[in-house]
């Protein structure tokens, strides 16, 4: 199980750095470049013509690996790897979609937010329910930590889920502004189902090599993702990503270990919401110096001290490595 898990991490890792060194350029005489809002920091306008849409990179590298070493546990029936890897390739496309329209439109909009709103409970909807109905989730909760199950009635149990995974879709997404930061954020979420995989058994065999390929397709990507970016992922990447965590949440029937395994992308998103809110109560006034949180650390923050992209992947990076720690304490009895 073990040479299997790291040769998937090695072989998306090795796509993916390959990959990029044509893709890159290819991207560039396509002019799908980025465009950097005006409204956020003034340093970023620099990034301006950033080719976009380099999640595919990482995108590729996971979908070479799930057709190919998880072609045996296919052969047998185990298709769960699959379903993962379609839900979030349809973020993806989602995502793609709102790439290319920002890229033709050469603004830093794309779809509306009710359209992709819809697309994503669509997707999030048709995906529980597919799991569900060929038996790979229950209308049960676990409890991280508590080891303790909450039985739900099926309906409510799928109003959570879409809730769950549109908002972690979305979570992912608004950390993705920082040079590598949604990158390194995520490899260790990633990490922490590749350990889960292997402490639960070979069962779990075919979503470890998902999960073991995202964080070699990740740091493959991050070679030209890391300060100074030469690609962004885009919605294209972000939204796959988003789709990949909260697919593999359920999948492993854990949703509720998010709450710790995605620490930061929940205190990116709180600090927007906060920011929204806080500025239509007080007509005008803000708690963040601009949101979500890396910008306002970015500029200054609450202490005056201006944190360097490359400071804040560290340490977002750090604390998301952290809680991925914490998350395993909080669930690796359970099969045990």
């Amino acid at each position: 199980m073990l040479i299997k898990l790291i040769c998937a991490f090695v072989l998306a890792f090795l796509f993916a750095t390959a990959f990029g060194k044509f893709y890159i350029p290819w991207l560039r005489k396509q002019k799908a470049g980025q465009e950097i809002r005006e409204d956020g920091p003034t340093w970023h306008l620099s990034k301006s013509g950033t080719p976009t849409m380099g999640g595919v990179i990482f995108i590729g590298g996971v979908t070479l690996v799930c057709l190919t070493l998880g072609f045996e546990g296919m052969l047998h029936g185990e298709f769960v790897h699959i379903f993962v890897l379609l839900f979030a390739l349809v973020y993806g496309v989602i995502g793609f979609l709102d790439d290319w329209e920002k890229i033709k439109k050469k603004q830093n909009l794309g779809l509306t937010a009710r359209m992709k709103f819809l697309l994503q409970l669509v997707a999030a909807l048709v995906f529980v329910l597919l799991m569900r109905q060929i038996g790979y989730l229950r209308p049960n909760l676990y409890v991280p930590f508590f080891h303790t199950t909450i039985h739900m009635p099926e309906w409510l149990y799928f109003v959570f889920a879409a809730f769950v995974i549109v908002g972690t879709v979305n979570a992912v997404n608004i950390t993705d502004g920082v040079d590598g930061l949604a990158t390194g954020t995520s490899i260790p979420v990633f990490l922490f189902f590749v350990v889960i995989s292997m402490a639960w058994g070979r069962e779990y065999l075919q979503l470890g090599i998902f999960a073991s390929a995202m964080v070699g397709g990740l740091l493959g990507f991050l070679v030209y993702n890391f300060n100074p970016a030469k690609v962004f992922m885009g919605d294209t990447g972000s939204l796959f990503l988003g789709g990949a965590v909260a697919a593999l949440a359920f999948a492993y029937d854990i949703p509720l270990i998010l709450i710790t395994l995605g620490i930061i992308y929940i205190i990116e998103t709180l600090s927007d919401i906060i920011q929204v809110g806080y500025f239509k109560l007080t007509h005008g006034k803000r708690v963040f110096r601009m949101a979500p949180f890396h910008h306002h650390l970015e500029m200054g923050g609450w202490t005056g001290k201006k944190w360097s992209e490359k400071e804040l992947f560290v340490l977002f990076t750090g604390i998301s490595l952290v809680f991925a720690i914490i998350s395993f304490i909080g669930v690796y009895q359970r099969y045990l």
